[in-house]
């Protein structure tokens, strides 16, 4: 019997620990951490032995197989061990893929790829496909490979899954785009970090796609230096030589293969130039499934926003308050800045992983009025943007941040907060900063209503 080794108790762990029993494998799952008490409860229901607080190695070194939670480095030394011993180390992903032969979306990128996943899903099921949603958003692929059947999956891949995938194939692969992120991962090198993301074209062939943003100078540059057999589908936002969607008159024109057609931009339910590249992105790739174009068309107007990611909250007092925890890099917060029609009062701070501040300083220059800065430490932040700004404000809370950009607000300004770094310095992820601030301004919001109530 087949040994398979899963480290990490998280979502994609207990998943492909669930369809290894399925497939008959001796499975053993150990975490460093405390395993949630949900996926301690479906372990258990299906008699999966499983550690905690750390690892049995003398159990581990004898697996067969190991599948690895992204988040925990190649470099880590029990991964080393794995590889000098020639042990396979996978991803849930490589290792689900082996057991469906259903059709592969997948989108990777710096930015812009949970929302570009979730509104080409959001499209499939609208035209009544059996598709599952995996990878960063949605559950386990693996465990949905073991209970489910699904003809497509649509799928959201980091770099850190893609470290582990060898024989996997995606039949349409996306790049929104790729800027400097987790360079701490790749020995602060950026080409190790787009050769991670490049991974998504490996074993693609001439019947398969590979949709990009033509104008991202990174990706230009790796394609140049690559052989690829896929058929390639860049969009842009101005029409050029090889462009498969773009902008022209107000019109957004998708030419693909299968059809030709459009959508006018103002149609989209997502504004920004950012969410045009997502949303062409989503369209081609629903081309290419021969999806109806009224279809899709529909789907591009009735999508509702992600959460967290250019989240509208409230209007208080004149104010439009917008969440964009999920902007925890520089190029995040670039986009959000561009799609600002109005004096904005911005909250940015967290745990810098070495951001240059650069990218966003013209943005900056010309739309933001006053910057709040909420993290432990906002020394660089501070002097990057002293004297850039009309306003800089220094707090360590969120408490303390909404109410400086309470003060500072006034009617026609939207409060933006785009942090530009990671949450762990006050919160327990971007998800955590994003719900308090929401439910600090619903909280003012409900204030000013019951206020109003009483006059």
């Amino acid at each position: 019997m087949e040994k398979l080794v899963v480290l990490g108790g998280g979502e994609s762990g207990v998943g492909a620990a669930i369809l290894g029993k399925t497939k008959g494998m001796e499975v053993f799952l150990s975490d460093m951490g405390e395993i949630k008490p949900q996926y301690r409860e479906m372990l258990d229901s299906e008699g999966i032995a499983y550690e905690q607080g750390g690892h049995t190695e003398e159990r581990l070194l004898d697996a067969d197989l190991v599948v690895k939670s992204p988040g925990i480095p190649p470099y880590a030394p029990l991964v080393r061990k794995f590889t000098e011993k020639g042990t396979p180390v996978i991803s849930e992903i490589e290792f689900a893929g082996r057991y469906t032969d259903a059709r592969m979306v997948c989108i990777t990128g710096s930015n812009g790829k949970t929302t570009t996943t979730l509104l080409t899903y959001h499209i499939l099921k609208e035209a009544g496909l059996n598709v599952g949603l995996a990878g960063n958003v949605g559950r386990s692929m693996a465990l949905q490979v073991a209970r489910e059947h699904h003809d497509i999956y649509v799928i959201e891949l980091s770099s850190f899954q893609l470290e582990n995938m060898y024989d996997f194939k995606a039949g349409i692969a996306v790049i929104t785009n790729i800027t400097p992120d987790h360079l701490d991962r790749y020995d602060h090198k950026m080409e190790n970090y787009v050769a991670a993301k490049f991974r998504i074209l490996q074993n693609q062939g001439p019947d398969d796609y590979f949709i990009y943003w033509h104008d991202d100078p990174v990706v230009r540059d790796q394609i140049r230096q690559m052989q690829i057999e896929a058929v390639q589908m860049p969009f842009s936002e101005f029409h050029e030589e090889g462009v498969k969607a773009w902008v022209e008159d107000g019109i957004v024109k998708f030419e693909t293969p299968m059809e030709v057609w459009d959508i006018p931009r103002d149609k989209l339910s997502l504004t920004g130039l950012h969410n045009l590249y997502n949303s062409m992105a989503a369209g081609l790739s629903a081309s290419i499934l021969n999806i109806k174009k009224d279809t899709i068309r529909h789907a591009l107007a009735d999508f509702e926003a992600v959460e967290h990611r250019l989240e509208y909250v409230a209007t208080v007092g004149g104010v439009r308050w917008i969440n964009d925890s999920k902007a925890t890099n520089v190029n995040s917060t670039w986009y959000a800045l561009e799609s600002m029609t109005s004096p904005t009062v911005l909250i940015l701070g967290g745990k810098d992983k070495g951001n240059d501040y650069t990218e966003i300083e013209r943005l900056v220059a010309d739309k933001v009025k006053a910057i709040v800065c909420m993290g432990k430490d906002n020394a660089k932040l501070l002097d990057f943007f002293a004297g850039k700004v009309p306003e800089i404000r220094d707090t360590h809370s969120i408490e303390d941040a909404v109410s400086a950009c309470a003060e500072i607000a006034a009617e026609g300004d939207t409060v933006l907060l785009s942090p530009c770094c990671a949450s762990f310095d006050l919160f327990k992820s971007y998800e955590d900063r994003g719900e308090q601030f929401k439910r600090l301004v619903r909280a003012m919001e409900a204030s000013a209503g019951a206020e109003g109530d009483a006059i």
